[in-house]
């Protein structure tokens, strides 16, 4: 039954007046599988270095989820209850597609700028000109796998299978969504500004540390292997 143990989650912050106001996508069902794809940073031709690279590797995850309304009328929260009679699984959905939505210039202006020559458009010939052009940003969202995994992420791939659907409003009560999610590198969130890009970097930063901390635990097993293929 849903709520009985720990379950994924997809946090949306949404910049506000004064602080993030996050839209959390708890997973019904939690994934049975997952794929954990890495790829190497880019090459950096340093003093030729066949080592050397010019960042962090990059990380991506990919995923199943399932939906469905008669477990969550099944659940016996009132609220749950509720939504999922009315709607079926249609606001677990929405909620996902919501994700791949920009959310438009903070404070609703004109980010960014580019030049342009202003010949034949009113200006002297070969003269340059700053012309702001219209920008958008797609949400901070952190990806929370239990207390060891929590990373900023951009939702990058979403695709719904839609299996069933109520017989009054048509609105589909089991569904399966395809996820693809890219982690944000440090160097990537520094286009993230405000508590937004304190709080992903600091999520990175937990994150990397623990990893880090893991594998020096690994090394315990690493010595007595190592002992143990020892001659003497």
């Amino acid at each position: 039954m849903p709520g009985k143990f720990l379950h994924g989650a997809l946090v949306e912050f949404m910049p506000t007046f004064l602080i993030p106001l996050p839209n959390i996508v708890i997973f019904q069902f939690n994934p049975e599988t997952m794929t954990h794809t890495w790829s190497q940073a880019e090459a950096a031709t340093q003093g030729g270095n066949p080592l050397a690279v010019k960042g962090v590797p990059g990380e991506t995850f990919s995923f199943n989820l399932a939906m469905d309304s008669s477990d969550m009328i099944a659940d016996g929260s009132p609220v749950a209850e509720g939504i999922a009679t009315v709607s079926g699984v249609y606001t677990r959905l929405a909620a996902l597609e919501m994700l791949l939505y920009p959310t438009g210039a903070f404070g609703g202006g004109l980010l960014g700028s580019v030049s342009v020559s202003a010949a034949g458009i009113g200006a002297s010939a070969g003269a340059d000109t700053q012309r702001p052009v219209p920008q958008s940003q797609v949400p901070t969202v952190l990806f929370v796998w239990g207390p060891g995994r929590i990373l900023p992420v951009r939702v990058t791939g979403l695709t719904i299978t839609e299996k069933l659907y109520d017989s009054v409003l048509l609105n589909p009560t089991h569904a399966e969504a395809q996820i693809s999610l890219k982690v944000l590198t440090p160097e990537e969130l520094v286009f993230v500004s405000g508590p937004l890009g304190g709080l992903a970097n600091a999520a990175y930063t937990y994150s990397q540390g623990l990893r880090q901390v893991l594998a020096l635990a690994n090394l315990a097993n690493a010595a007595e292997s190592v002992i143990g293929m020892l001659p003497v």
